[in-house]
């Protein structure tokens, strides 16, 4: 995390910019722009080009060196002077700050500030003037949501925690930058509520990340992979969101929220099994309708995790599980498909796998045809061909569409990917090998933590008081209190002085 530039500016401004222009190279986009203030002060106006405003560069910063600082103010002053002169009378701009070490300068370049160097001093001003192009603010394409915001979070680090700020208008709310990758040096951010979040959690969460040593952070799927708690299970351990919404409810439980620029995906820690299967559009929606859809994704996972093994093993082991009817019409199908269903269950949920990420990687005019000839057309071919029975389309088919009705995706992966196992396991054992792999799945899920902390809370250990918001959603009047499993300061989500005057009150007939 630290620069491996050393060393501190030099009095002369000609040994700085050659020692620059050594550091970058004869870079095109490195410009110099050098002012001459009166017959002593020489001054050198850096910065890269793209990374600036240079429209309010010139119209504001080189506007005020020529017409606000006067020869006279400059005679008689030392080159230190001069700099708090500059600093403080003359620029006019809202961030300002003063650099001796080199490779702090460096990165202030390469960041997109402009730094003024003047002759006689080994000191910089930082003039933060960003410019580049960033995407505006629109609607997130992981999360959608039929009710609520329509506003998602961008590749630029500074628009993010504004957004975070416009939800939280708290003094509480602390925002820590670090820089993350010894070439790359990407600013990472965390923001909490002070108030409300676990200390310890906040300690935890900066000493993982100061223990991130590597040349590069390109995304927060770097930092998830170097913080998370171990890396030996499917299932994720770490809640990422393009939504400021999602992110701003996790902060105002408690929880600690990890922005890293360059990327609209928000992590956020700790997280537990069953906030996977919750979405930002059920606290805005009816308790009733929304438990009623968290039941609803509980159901499209265990559909998506045990459907095609449920299959291949009754129909294997335990045909007289199956009613007569039906026993007879799999049979007629399956007369003559030359391929046992464990095999047929294995090539089906490939070939689905196969054209998913197919259409993921196409080019987005042509996906949906791709989509179309995959389902319909290599479906009913292999039908008609003999290859597969009717029946295990159905099966694949309802597997793939109830993967889709997670919120997350990370959690629709992790089934996907233990759906494999459990095939595997139904072919050679049947009812048996499903029931030992969702033992053993549930075994494994009961040692995860998520920065310490159990990740089948609130289930396991149970908290009765945390189910109100967990696999049910009570009424808001209800959630009085934050959830315990987040170890937070301050538990009182509603005031304790408002509930108390809510509950004297005499009822009206």
């Amino acid at each position: 995390m630290k620069d491996t530039i050393t060393g501190t500016l030099s009095h002369r401004l000609e040994d700085n910019v050659a020692q620059l222009v050594q550091l970058l190279g004869t870079s095109n986009d490195l410009i110099t722009k050098e002012l001459q203030l009166d017959e002593s002060t020489h001054i050198a106006l850096l910065y890269i080009d793209g990374l600036v405003d240079t429209q309010v560069l010139h119209n504001s910063i080189l506007f005020s060196l020529q017409e606000r600082c006067a020869p006279e103010q400059l005679r008689d002053l030392d080159a230190n002077q001069k700099m708090e002169l500059l600093r403080k009378r003359v620029l006019i701009a809202g961030d300002l700050s003063v650099t001796h070490d080199l490779g702090q300068f460096v990165h202030e370049l390469l960041s997109g500030n402009i730094m003024v160097l003047v002759e006689g001093t080994s000191s910089a001003l930082r003039i933060g003037l960003p410019g580049w192009e960033d995407r505006n603010v629109g609607e997130p394409s992981s999360q959608s949501v039929v009710r609520g915001p329509m506003e998602g979070f961008t590749e630029n680090l500074r628009t993010n925690t504004a957004l975070l700020r416009r939800k939280i208008k708290d003094s509480q709310l602390w925002l820590e930058t670090f820089q993350v990758g010894r070439v790359t040096q990407t600013s990472v951010s965390i923001m909490y509520l002070t108030n409300i979040a676990n200390p310890d959690l906040v300690q935890e969460v900066k000493r993982r990340l100061a223990k991130i040593d590597t040349d590069s952070i390109l995304e927060s799927g770097y930092i998830e992979e170097f913080i998370q708690d171990t890396a030996a299970t499917p299932f994720p351990t770490i809640y990422n969101s393009d939504r400021p919404d999602t992110i701003a409810a996790g902060i105002l439980e408690g929880k600690v929220a990890i922005l890293v620029d360059g990327t609209p995906f928000v992590l956020l820690v700790p997280t537990f099994f069953v906030a996977f299967f919750q979405s930002a559009e059920d606290y805005y929606q009816r308790a009733d309708i929304a438990t009623l859809l968290r039941f609803i994704r509980f159901l499209s996972f265990f559909i998506t995790l045990l459907a095609p093994s449920f299959y291949v093993a009754v129909t294997t082991y335990h045909q007289e599980m199956i009613p007569t009817n039906l026993v007879i019409s799999l049979a007629a199908q399956r007369e003559s498909v030359p391929f046992p269903a464990f095999v047929e269950a294995m090539l089906m949920e490939l070939t689905y796998e196969i054209l998913r990420e197919a259409g993921v990687r196409i080019p987005k005019n042509i996906g949906q045809a791709i989509s179309i000839v995959g389902t319909l057309v290599i479906g009913q071919a292999a039908v008609a061909a003999g290859f597969i029975s009717s029946a295990m389309v159905i099966i694949v088919s309802i597997t793939a569409i109830a993967s889709f009705v997670m919120p997350e995706s990370g959690m629709s992966i992790a089934a996907r990917i233990i759906r494999f196992l459990l095939i595997g396991l139904a072919g050679f054992l049947g009812l048996y090998g499903i029931l030992f792999g969702i033992f053993l799945i549930v075994l494994h899920l009961a040692g995860l933590r998520s920065f310490g902390m159990p990740y089948m809370s609130p289930i396991g250990p149970y908290r009765s008081d945390d189910l109100k918001d967990s696999i049910f959603r009570f009424p808001w009047p209800l959630l009085k209190t934050r959830p315990a499993e987040n170890m937070v300061q301050n538990l009182d989500r509603q005031s304790t002085a408002k509930r108390k005057e809510s509950a004297d009150e005499p009822k009206k007939p």
